[in-house]
């Protein structure tokens, strides 16, 4: 499997971090957070592929780009960055030894933890 960072996904979030747009939650809260599979079929059918993409670190080339197993790594809920979205991604990454996207997923954890002001 190669699974890349997802260098509009990185930029993207920055971006939303660097807006304000931020729900600082708690480490556990993803899998209550997280979009369900309705919420996610609705945004790609509204906005499409590309955009959807746009909402993940990560990509895996052994799957279509126009298939959710192609995108790895959510970090939001197609508005927002979530703290909790960036920890798992951090701590998943890590876990599968996916440095690129480790690193890039601590680089928005800094960000998000420098936004507390």
């Amino acid at each position: 499997m190669a699974v890349r960072l997802h260098e509009p996904g990185y930029e993207h979030a920055q971006e939303v971090i660097k807006a304000g747009r931020v729900v600082r939650d708690e480490r556990d809260d993803w899998s209550e957070h997280q979009p369900t599979a309705d919420e996610e079929n609705r945004f790609v059918e509204e906005h499409g592929w590309v955009e959807y993409g746009r909402w993940h670190l990560a990509a895996d080339d052994e799957h279509d780009e126009e298939t959710k197993e192609h995108w790895k790594f959510p970090y939001g809920d197609f508005e927002q960055v979530h703290r909790c979205g960036v920890l798992a991604a951090e701590s998943r990454a890590g876990q599968y030894g996916y440095e690129d996207v480790k690193s890039a997923a601590a680089h928005l954890h800094g960000m998000i933890e420098a936004t507390k002001s």
